[in-house]
């Protein structure tokens, strides 16, 4: 059979099926495929919130989409140029994502009598024969029943052999995409190199997908996507909760320090604990708790010992570690709080995106509580965030919050390594012995930083107090003083503002430094609003955007940036928090853009949105 090849920028596939369906392993496979080739790319993975929601359900839809290209890709697309519907309500959920004219690759097995019901699609409204998919490329493939006739003699049980379908799909796409399938076969020999008869099904049935693509007239075209023109270096695929873990790792080394992470399981954020688990020979230590409060506190204890300290969760379990962390600011020990936030309040959304926790960070403990707040913007960025917030809690002897979103955190994109020189240094000091003299230690004495001194329980001559009762500012004893009391929250604050004068300036990362409007964003909203900017410049609108990454102390030129500007447009995947915040700080009548249904934001809204402003 003659095929038709066409070149492509980029093309935005997205799987969806059943969540027994392994549409995640499928996705995930294909974006290693892609990277491996050199494709710049950007991913989604979608999960339903649970754990086994009825098979042919709406609530069971399991999604994965990837865009990648030649050219810098900077979120998972808008649209998908491709969609997988493993059944009824695979489709229904998805086709308003599809653009007009897309692929639809149906898997005719899911659209019986049972799927629709399932789906609650009237029998006689089935979409494969109502017509109703007349503007679509819609492809009928009986993925069941061609799995089924591929694995009829290889000694497995028929839900065995169905779970393999997802194999025949990835087989085809990488026919289609024309991707080498020689990894795939490699990771399949992996992972069930003790299930020889797994293994062999599955290296089938991804075959059988290959050849299904090359010899029926049903795909009769097959697609070109050139690698991407990316900076020198090595790469691989990173999600953004495996580069939180090796940006604390990095942190670890760097800082000379064992790293101890006390934490508790929680979507979207126990990702970060079984990848750090896997580096013992780094000196990790791993601790799942019995509580969220248990985990802080033993991350609490690791920090008074001298090490690189961490607790992770999202906001659920950051409610319940907040008086720990009132602690941890009391003992001014450095400590780092990984946020993957999650849409709420109370489970609300767990698997679902959100941006609504940056007010917690701020105000979500009782007293006067300061600490410093960073954020990553991209899962790559997940490492260098994760650096930097150790990077601070060791150097100013304070505790940081690092936030990351489940968008984020579950996406992926390619990371080029870097060389440790290229690190910045961490420098840690603890306190010296002293000797029995009249010259006693003091634990609130303080440098140029307001850090006070890191002293090891057990060294001589460093004995102090601790709790969390108000210390005496210098001498650390407890002190109910009130003009002491003002003194030490003040002195608190103060020592977070300082961190300003240690952290990077604002930049503007897309646009001129003045104009008519500024796009200004923070977190996992990144690529959505650099590529939304990147469009209304090229359409000739005077907009620039900047993303703030330091949220408290906010970088020392912010207040100046934003000033040149006539109007301030802050994006926002919650109510509009950090839009309060730039209002309370600067004055700034700054212009709330929100979105909250768990979804992050379409370059296109962004685009509308900022056209409708400017009128």
């Amino acid at each position: 059979m003659s095929t038709v090849e066409t070149t492509l920028e980029s093309v935005v596939i997205r799987f969806a099926g059943d969540s027994g369906d392994g549409m995640q392993l499928t996705g995930t496979q294909f974006t290693n495929a892609a990277a491996l080739f050199g494709n710049d790319l950007a991913t989604f993975p979608d999960f339903p919130a649970e754990i086994r929601a009825p098979i042919g359900t709406i609530a069971g839809v399991s999604g994965y989409q990837i865009h990648f290209g030649s050219t810098r890709i900077h979120t998972p697309g808008d649209q998908s140029d491709v969609l997988v519907a493993m059944n009824v309500a695979a489709l229904k959920s998805n086709l308003k994502g599809l653009k007009k004219g897309g692929v639809i690759i149906a898997n005719t097995d899911g659209f019986d009598a049972k799927n629709l019901r399932l789906a609650n699609v009237p029998e006689d409204q089935n979409p494969l024969k109502d017509g109703s998919l007349s503007g679509y490329d819609l492809k009928e493939i009986d993925i069941t029943k061609i799995t089924r006739a591929a694995l009829a003699d290889s000694g497995l049980g028929t839900k065995e052999i169905d779970r393999c379908k997802n194999m025949f799909v990835l087989g085809l796409l990488y026919w289609m995409y024309q991707r080498p399938i020689e990894n795939t076969i490699e990771f399949i020999s992996s992972k069930f190199k003790k299930n020889q008869s797994v293994a062999d099904a599955n290296i089938k049935v991804l075959q059988a997908g290959w050849s299904y693509g090359e010899t029926t007239e049903m795909f009769a075209q097959r697609y070109h996507i050139a690698p991407a023109k990316m900076e020198a270096g090595i790469y691989r695929s990173i999600m953004g909760n495996q580069a939180t873990a090796l940006g604390l790792i990095s942190a670890s080394v760097k800082s000379s320090l064992p790293l101890f992470y006390g934490t508790y399981p929680i979507t979207p954020a126990s990702d970060v604990l079984h990848e750090l688990s896997k580096y013992k020979n780094f000196n990790i230590k791993t601790f799942q708790a019995e509580d969220e409060i248990a985990g802080i506190c033993s991350a609490i204890g690791a920090a008074f010992g001298g090490h690189l300290a961490i607790t992770g969760s999202s906001g659920p379990g950051i409610a319940l570690k907040a008086e720990a962390i009132g602690l941890a600011t009391m003992l001014e020990l450095p400590l780092v709080i990984v946020n993957v936030q999650r849409a709420g309040p109370s489970t609300g959304l767990p698997t679902k995106t959100e941006q609504a926790d940056l007010l917690q960070a701020y105000y979500g403990r009782n007293g006067e509580c300061p600490v410093v707040i960073v954020a990553a913007k991209s899962p790559a960025d997940c490492f260098n965030m994760a650096y930097e917030a150790c990077r601070i809690a060791l150097d100013h002897m304070i505790p940081v919050f690092f936030l990351s979103d489940g968008y984020i955190a579950n996406g992926a994109e390619p990371w080029r390594f870097p060389s440790s020189d290229k690190l910045q240094p961490i420098h840690v000091e603890f306190a010296g012995e002293r000797q029995a003299s009249d010259e006693k230690f003091m634990p609130y004495l303080r440098d140029e930083k307001l850090s006070r001194p890191w002293a090891l329980p057990g060294t001589k001559g460093l004995e102090h107090r601790i709790g969390g009762l108000e210390k005496q500012n210098i001498t650390g004893n407890i002190s109910y003083d009130p003009e002491n009391h003002e003194l030490m929250v003040k002195l608190r604050q103060e020592k977070v503002d300082l961190v300003a004068n240690y952290v990077p300036e604002q930049n503007i990362d897309n646009g001129a430094d003045s104009g008519d409007l500024l796009i200004l964003g923070w977190g996992g909203t990144y690529g959505a609003l650099k590529t939304a900017t990147a469009q209304l410049i090229a359409e000739g609108y005077s907009v620039s955007h900047a993303h703030v990454q330091y949220l408290s102390p906010f970088p020392k030129n912010l207040g100046e940036l934003m000033s040149k500007f006539k109007k301030v447009v802050i994006p926002e995947l919650n109510n509009g928090q950090l839009v309060k915040i730039i209002r309370d700080k600067y004055f700034v009548d700054a212009i709330a853009y929100n979105k909250i249904q768990g979804q992050p934001f379409m370059s296109i809204e962004v685009v509308n949105k900022m056209k409708e402003i400017l009128g």
